[in-house]
């Protein structure tokens, strides 16, 4: 479980060391995304949620990931050139994670006919099928969904624990 007063002081500083001054950092409140660099704005972001589940070697390694992306170029999405300035860095993950995500904060929870669990953001419109029972869409198993209430103390219980 990272600091977030530690996680921003690391950013700020991988920011100081590798990217210009128009460059920032700061945390946002995605619940499956780890990380997003945002060439429009010039800010490099990582999810307050995600951050309170994640040790310090994996919230490092994604801050690693997201200045890769600023240095390599919007264009360069996770090719070569983003591995190639991403490994210079140190990184040494995946080009995306798979980590927890903030499941306890998705409204929409699905469970297929074999008793596998999927979460959602927002209200499902269309049938979906599990990927875990087989691939492409078969009626057989299709997921059920049941929408449970997130109330407002559990949204601040999930960002106090990011603190």
């Amino acid at each position: 479980m990272s600091d977030l007063l530690r996680v921003r002081r690391w950013a700020d500083a991988l920011i100081t060391l590798h990217l210009d001054p128009s460059w920032s950092f700061d945390f946002d409140n995605a619940k499956k995304r780890a990380g997003l660099c945002n060439f429009t704005a010039k800010k490099i972001t990582v999810s307050r949620y995600l951050a309170a589940r994640y040790g310090d070697d994996e919230i490092h390694q994604i801050l690693l990931h997201e200045v890769a992306h600023a240095l390599a170029g919007a264009r360069a999405g996770h090719g070569p050139v983003w591995r190639g300035v991403a490994l210079g860095l140190g990184y040494d993950g995946k080009r995306t994670h798979d980590g927890e995500i903030a499941d306890d904060l998705a409204p929409w929870v699905g469970t297929c006919t074999a008793g596998h669990t999927h979460y959602r953001y927002r209200q499902p419109t269309r049938p979906l099928a599990c990927g875990l029972c087989g691939r492409g869409f078969t009626a057989a198993h299709v997921i059920t969904w049941t929408r449970r209430e997130i109330t407002p103390a559990a949204r601040r219980r999930a960002a106090a624990a990011a603190r």
